[in-house]
């Protein structure tokens, strides 16, 4: 039984979640949105939430949701209400608008009938889940408290998106009315502070709560999963695992492919780029692509390579930590980080001491790092070793969920007694 359930600490409050990814997904805020409201639901709250139909990262509707407008379900102790929305299968502006839309005009149209919330929390992105948190909270003047995992506004014009100029304007003026209005911000890295900060919302209303690590540590031995993944001894691996969009700049790690022949390079998972990328390796031997890993597989694939890459375009500073980071570091496999310095990625393999910075968008400059590990493996390895550290230390998720239980106490117990008019 866990703390949680032994004490209950929320028992007859009411909370509403507004995630629009969410459990099956395995990726991305999903994890994190589903183990945050089965925790709440385990404290004793009748906890509700507000999602989308799974898509990510594939970017395609699940196929067990195909056809389905409206939906209700139960999910360990939580009772998830799924809204229909458009999927765009490529990434423009105008395409991510309309998503957008979709999933904003169906919760405001359709809204789960609970009981009026004791707070209102969501998850920014998506944009619209911020401004239907805002909305619902408002309409039934609970707390509303958004919790932001990427900023939407410095996404669009960070990431490269085609029209992603007009979008940042609209994106960020709808992120500033939804976060000025809260009773409290959480943001997973101080990196975002300063432009929460700017959209007008007091510095001491902010408030971290980072990721945790949300996957099981590796359990099978590394040479057995090489062998089973066709993985040579004598040929170094480089896998890069997660969402496949524009922000992440996969390109570089193609054309490192082309450059080192004698380096394997794996890119495992999928999203709204992969085709593109495909084509651009085509004829290359040396890189492979895979499907997203199961849950039950996935550590002990990172655990195989000899390098995890993460990658981002070098515009890419204050709107996003990949939570993959989490992940990565449970492998105590070395990570190589291709990103922009200064920003919330860097700054984060940098304090875990699990890997190396490397200039973004440069093959060469990725080679150079992966290099230097290969060839000096013991190395490689202490570096890897301070990953699990590092979570120890300071992402596990008792430690996370009890920064949420934390910020939601503080917002209930500011609140308490002041009357629903």
């Amino acid at each position: 039984m866990t703390d949680a359930e032994l004490h209950r600490p929320f028992d007859g409050r009411t909370l509403l979640v507004v995630s629009t990814n969410y459990a099956p997904e395995l990726t991305g805020i999903g994890p994190y949105a589903a183990q945050l409201a089965e925790h709440w639901a385990a404290a004793g709250a009748d906890t509700h939430v507000l999602a989308g139909m799974p898509h990510y990262p594939s970017w395609r509707t699940d196929p067990r949701y195909r056809g389905v407008w409206r939906a209700t379900e139960e999910r360990a102790g939580v009772t998830v209400h799924r809204r229909r929305h458009y999927v765009p299968p490529r990434q423009s502006a105008l395409r991510r608008a309309l998503f957008e839309a979709t999933v904003l005009g169906h919760g405001l149209l359709s809204p789960p009938r609970v009981r009026p919330p004791d707070a209102v929390v969501s998850q920014i992105p998506s944009l619209a889940g911020g401004v239907i948190g805002a909305r619902l909270a408002a309409r039934h003047r609970a707390p509303y408290i958004p919790v932001v995992q990427d900023l939407m506004g410095a996404a669009a014009a960070q990431s490269g998106i085609r029209g992603g100029s007009r979008a940042a304007a609209l994106a960020t003026a709808a992120e500033r009315r939804a976060l000025r209005s809260a009773a409290l911000v959480g943001v997973i890295h101080e990196s975002f502070v300063p432009r929460v900060a700017a959209y007008g919302v007091d510095p001491g209303r902010i408030r971290t709560v980072p990721n945790w690590s949300h996957v099981k540590a590796p359990s099978v031995d590394r040479a057995g999963t090489r062998a089973r993944l066709g993985w040579s001894d004598g040929i170094p691996v480089v896998l890069h695992a997660g969402n496949m969009g524009l922000k992440q700049g996969l390109e570089v790690l193609v054309d490192a492919a082309r450059l080192a022949p004698g380096i394997r390079v794996v890119l495992m998972g999928d999203g709204n780029q992969r085709e593109a990328l495909r084509g651009r390796a085509a004829g290359l031997r040396n890189l492979d692509f895979l499907p997203p890993a199961g849950e039950d597989e996935f550590t002990d694939i990172l655990a195989a390579a000899d390098v995890l890459a993460v990658t981002q375009r070098a515009s890419v500073l204050d709107m996003s930590v990949p939570s993959k980071l989490t992940s990565y570091f449970v492998s105590g496999r070395p990570v190589v980080a291709s990103v922009a310095e200064g920003g919330g990625t860097a700054q984060e393999v940098q304090r875990s001491g699990a890997g190396l910075l490397v200039a973004p968008e440069d093959p060469a400059a990725l080679l150079s790092a992966v290099r230097n590990l290969v060839e000096a493996p013991a190395g490689a390895d202490a570096l890897g070793a301070n990953g699990p550290q590092y979570v120890a230390r300071h992402l596990g998720r008792k430690a996370g969920l009890a920064r949420f239980d934390a910020l939601l106490t503080e917002v209930l117990a500011d609140a308490q007694g002041r009357p629903r008019r």
